[in-house]
């Protein structure tokens, strides 16, 4: 169950020539696929362009319709792996994933595929997760695309300039026997527009002809000596093959200044970045809103290869070139650098020096650049500087606003996990622990503080794998023995974790302990499912437990804890794992459904039922007043969103006391880690009913009445003592 479903949107897929196609850019993506008559698509979710698989899932009936193969991969390798169709085939293909890790997990396919060549068009879209909407660390696609020498486009973040550039890719790719890459950033892959549709084809050779047909090239297999003459064929024939394509089709776009422009300089830019790079000219005065500006403007729609002619022409007669290129190393900057030199321009270029070195660049850093640039060449008189709003706001907000780090849901199921840890270093002492990408990582923040490292998905168990050290015979014998604690979750456990993990710990007898958190679907890049899935699928195969799958590659020691939420069980479980006699690697699946997709599956049909009359209970949890001390050791062993405090009723006592916020969705954790860690007896559970019977009011009323009595006997009691 992924956290966005398309299947109304889908509709539009099916839209004929000359109809106007409105919507979503990833859904366009889709769209210029099903045109492009594309013979099979795959991929591997992660943001940004989670929703790029989700949406090809939902469309499955259409693909099928079409005659094209979608495959849920298991990983970016096993998609990129896919293209290998159209190596001697004349099918087009496309894989998704993220980049430019998924493209680092990819590179063993990426780097056969484009040493060999295609025979189809082959299309590899990669959502560009960098600067600060990203969750990874800042890194580019770009020098993956160069090493292998894989054809690079950044198309503008519009619709119409995606589609071309996906049609233009399979082009690309034909003309040049070469893969492209095709980049969209966060904002592209989420942008919203129209552009009009044109009609669906089917792949005119189709997979079925393949299977007939099997055809077989020695020069496309990547050994020697063909692998040597590969490297020849990329420089002599396909970087020549694909300039050509390039040029002649004018995938780069030339803006001219207006008739009282600037034309003796100029700004260089990536397409994804035009059209920042247009809005803040509009904002220094030099554009209009309709992208009209009087400074001339080259876009890059292809970052690699670089065309040198079009550098050459584009930088005659202009005393100066501003290149805008997010990110670090400044791979277009250095070329245009070594272009003009050697074509012995005389324009002085400039990037980096005006912008900055690394980091996102959004709006302000942009406009910034582009005004250092224009003053210092004259287009624009200095300006009287202020200090930026941005620079002043964190000073004065800090003394007044704590901040925040990102953490788990409210009802998380992996939140107990981390309690139930905490609890046992109590008891043990801290453990090291081997984070791993995904919810879980939230761990190593506040509240909890675990997790010493993260080496990446699916490489929790991997990322421990050195602390089994032997200890000699006399020496550190004193040393308290202690297993190191690695975590990854479901997704990372079937893309990579089963064999780079878990086998490779039997293999090398580790001793360590795995927590597998098996929450039901890859829910850090958006619920999709996956094979250890509960819910059955029409064209895959889920229900395949990871117990099996890990007692299958040799785990002796496998408990499974199917209710993580209770917090004891967990508890006893951990310590059972990491003080057993017992050697060779322990393995403990702690399940629990995603809370975020128990929610989205539950809400609706509990609103439908409650609209349709019918008697519903909800369970909230509470906090007494009375009886809570104002410890909020709760509070530091949970970190629930829907734990706070208030003050304190009791006009006696200054602390605050916790309380429990009405989003809260009843999961019990804060009052299991109460009792676990024997607490406090504060908290209570609340049962809310809708539509009720007649008896639940009557039931309803006789409690009432009975606390009421209580409550005046008390207050008659206390009464006597007063004075």
């Amino acid at each position: 169950m992924a956290e966005r479903s398309f299947a109304e949107e889908v509709g539009k897929l099916r839209l004929g020539a000359g109809e106007t196609f409105r919507g979503e850019g990833i859904l366009a993506v889709t769209k210029a696929l099903l045109e492009s008559g594309v013979a099979y698509v795959a991929g591997y979710q992660g943001a940004p362009i989670s929703h790029l698989m989700d949406v090809l899932a939902d469309a499955e009936d259409i693909l099928v319709e079409h005659g094209i193969r979608f495959e849920n991969s298991a990983s970016e390798a096993t998609a990129a792996a896919t293209l290998a169709a159209s190596v001697n085939y004349p099918l087009r293909g496309a894989v998704t994933f993220k980049g430019p890790v998924g493209v680092n997990v990819a590179s063993d396919a990426l780097a056969n595929l484009a040493s060999g060549g295609v025979t189809g068009g082959a299309l590899v879209i990669v959502g560009e997760d960098y600067g600060e909407g990203s969750s990874i660390m800042q890194e580019r696609s770009h020098a993956f695309a160069m090493k292998s020498q894989i054809w690079l486009l950044d198309p503008r973040p519009n619709l119409p300039s995606i589609v071309a550039a996906v049609k233009a890719g399979f082009e690309l790719s034909e003309a040049s026997r070469t893969p492209v890459m095709l980049e969209l950033r966060i904002r592209a892959c989420h942008v919203h527009g129209r552009f009009t549709a044109a009609a669906n084809r089917r792949p005119p050779f189709t997979l079925a002809q393949a299977m007939a047909t099997p055809a077989r090239d020695l020069n496309r297999i990547t050994l020697p000596p063909m692998s040597y003459a590969h490297e020849r064929e990329k420089i002599e024939e396909r970087w020549p093959a694909a300039v050509r394509f390039i040029e002649s089709r004018k995938l780069n776009e030339f803006i001219e200044a207006g008739d009282n422009g600037a034309s003796d300089i100029g700004i260089v830019v990536q397409g994804g970045h035009c059209n920042t790079v247009l809005r803040c000219l509009e904002r220094l005065g030099l554009a209009d809103v309709y992208g009209r500006s009087q400074v001339p403007i080259y876009v890059m729609n292809v970052a690699y290869p670089v065309i040198e002619s079009e550098v050459l022409r584009f930088a005659a007669g202009k005393r100066a070139l501003l290149m805008v290129e997010e990110g670090q190393p400044n791979f277009i900057e250095q070329t245009l650098a070594t272009v003009l030199r050697r074509g012995e321009s005389s324009a002085a270029l400039h990037g980096k020096d005006m912008l900055p070195l690394a980091g996102e660049y959004t709006l302000g850093v942009v406009r910034d650049g582009l005004r250092a640039f224009l003053e210092r060449y004259g287009r624009l008189a200095p300006a009287t500087k202020a200090v930026p709003i941005a620079a002043v706001a964190p000073a004065a907000l800090a003394a007044h606003v704590h901040a925040r780090p990102p953490g788990f849901c409210t009802g998380c199921p992996e939140r107990p996990i981390f309690s139930a840890i905490k609890l046992v270093e109590r008891e043990l002492g801290a453990h090291h622990m081997s984070a791993d990408i995904g919810c879980h990582l939230f761990s190593i923040l506040p509240p909890f503080h675990l997790g010493n490292t993260t080496m990446g998905y699916g490489l929790g168990t991997a990322g421990a794998s050195a602390f089994s050290a032997p200890v000699a015979r006399g020496a550190d014998e004193a040393l308290p023995g202690k297993r190191a604690i690695s975590v990854m979750g479901d997704g990372g456990f079937w893309h990579n974790g089963l064999t780079s993990g878990i086998a490779n710990a039997v293999f090398n007898r580790s001793d360590n302990l795995t927590i597998v958190v098996d929450n039901n679907y890859t829910s850090a890049t958006g619920g999709q499912e996956l094979l250890s899935s509960h819910a059955a699928h029409k064209s895959r195969s889920t229900g395949h437990a990871i117990e099996r799958a890990v007692r299958g590659v040799g785990v002796e020691w496998v408990k499974t804890v199917t209710h993580t939420f209770d917090v004891s069980a967990m508890r006893d479980a951990l310590r059972d794992a990491l003080t057993t006699k017992a050697t060779g690697p322990k393995v403990l699946v702690a399940q629990s459904e995603c809370m975020l997709n128990r929610q989205r599956r539950e809400k609706p049909l509990v609103r439908a039922a409650v609209a349709r009359g019918e008697r519903v209970v909800r369970e909230r949890f509470g906090v007494d007043a009375d009886t809570c001390t104002g410890d909020h050791s709760c509070i530091r062993l949970s970190g629930c969103p829907s734990l706070s405090i208030k003050a304190n009723p009791d006009p006696l006592r200054t602390d605050p006391v916790a309380t429990v916020l009405d989003s809260c969705v009843g999961c019990g954790v804060c009052g299991e880690v109460s009792h676990a860690a024997v607490l406090c007896p504060s908290f209570y559970k609340a049962r809310i009913v809708s539509n009720p019977t007649r008896w639940d009011r009557a039931l309803a009323r006789i409690r009432a009445a009975v606390i009421g009595a209580l409550q005046r006997r008390d207050a008659r009691r206390r009464a006597r003592f007063a004075f």
